[in-house]
């Protein structure tokens, strides 16, 4: 399936937003995620489906200030 992960075109197997991150080697990672601009919080990644063409974004927490 094509999405577009940060803004850029990205082939994904998984189905779920969950098993795409654990594809991309996210599932470690500390990370907020959004789909086609809606948050998606940790608890929802698993039963949150992604089709053809969706906007993922994966947004990794900065330190320092």
């Amino acid at each position: 399936m094509q999405i577009v992960l940060n803004g850029r075109p990205c082939e994904v197997a998984g189905a779920s937003l969950d098993g795409v991150l654990e594809e991309l080697g996210y599932q470690k990672a500390k990370v907020a995620t959004a789909v086609n601009g809606g948050f998606v919080a940790r608890g929802l990644r698993a039963e949150t489906r992604l089709r053809d063409g969706d906007r993922v974004e994966v947004i990794a927490p900065m330190q320092g200030g």
